[in-house]
Parts: structure tokens; C-alpha cells; sequence
């Protein structure tokens, strides 16, 4: 899509994060992610969780004045000990795109986006997770130059502990 603009975020834009969030989880997620959980999400609840949080590091995808991508963006927030490939490490903590625009490079977009903005900061190399289940999401990061390089942890979502893996981009 030509016509995608990416920006940081604004507290306006807090509702419609929510509902990227959302809906995209209730379409990637479905099969790997218990379905109660993914059916009891909701927009409204979601919107008041983040509206006093900090929208650093917080980006959105625009088409036509509407918020379809989001993006989450900063420094690693590693675990404690684990192995992390140097101190000034990025990492991609979201970026998520409504399931309409899919295939559309509205995600392509946020990503090289947010590659920028983390070069901007000097942040390499850049890390993220993503579910092992994940494969359409895996692919999408593989193709960007993306490599997994080696972690693979349990994410406790919904009652049920998935693998998910790290994916390196030195770019």
C-alpha cells in the first residue's frame, strides 16, 4: 500500500491500538491461543488499560486517516539472566496490523518503520518473539532478514503455555 503513513502514536490514537491489538490476535491467534480468551478480549477494556500508560516507543500504521497497524518499539527488555547478544540491544515488542489490510504491506511498512527508528536510537541488534505456531509470522520475519537465534521460552497466555522463539536482525 502506497498510501500508509507511519507515525508516532498520540493518546487519541489509544482506542484503535486496542482494537488492532484485539482483532489481530483474535485472527492470528486462533487455534494457538485458547479461544475463551481470545472471545472474552474486548476493545473498551483494552483502551482503559493503556490510556495512562506512556506512548513511548509507540507507533501507528494510518490508511486514509484510520489507525490499521501498530507498532511497539525500544530497548530489549530482557529477562533476568538471560543471554542477550550485547548492551544496546532494540527489539520490536509489537507490531500488529488489522486482518483486512493482510498482504497488503501495511506490516512491511511498520517494520522497516520500526527498523528505522531503532537505528535512529542506536539500538542493535535488534531483538523480537514471536509464537513458535506462529508460521505465517515467522515466514513475514524471515523474508524481512530476520533469523532465529536460538531462545526458545514458554509465553503463559490464557491459561496455556506456549513456546515462542527470539529472532535476531543485525542488519
Amino acid at each position: 500500500m502506497d498510501d500508509v503513513v507511519c507515525r508516532p502514536a498520540t493518546p487519541a490514537d489509544v482506542p484503535a491500538i486496542a482494537g488492532v491489538r484485539i482483532r489481530s490476535w483474535q485472527a492470528a491467534y486462533r487455534g494457538s491461543v485458547p479461544q475463551d480468551y481470545l472471545d472474552a478480549l474486548d476493545v473498551d477494556a483494552e483502551t482503559a488499560r493503556r490510556t495512562d500508560r506512556p506512548l513511548d516507543g509507540q507507533h501507528v500504521a494510518v490508511v486514509d486517516g484510520s489507525v490499521v497497524g501498530w507498532l511497539g518499539v525500544g530497548p530489549y527488555r530482557a529477562d533476568e539472566g538471560e543471554d542477550v547478544p550485547g548492551p544496546s540491544c532494540g527489539e520490536i515488542a509489537a507490531i500488529y496490523a488489522l486482518p483486512e489490510v493482510w498482504g497488503r504491506g501495511v506490516g512491511r511498512r511498520l517494520l522497516t518503520y520500526g527498523l528505522g527508528e531503532l537505528r535512529r536510537l542506536g539500538l542493535s541488534p535488534v531483538l523480537l518473539w514471536v509464537l513458535v505456531a506462529n508460521e505465517e509470522a515467522r515466514r513475514f520475519y524471515e523474508r524481512a532478514g530476520f533469523k532465529a537465534d536460538g531462545p526458545v521460552v514458554g509465553f503463559e497466555v490464557g491459561g496455556a503455555t506456549l513456546p515462542e522463539m527470539r529472532y535476531r536482525y543485525d542488519g
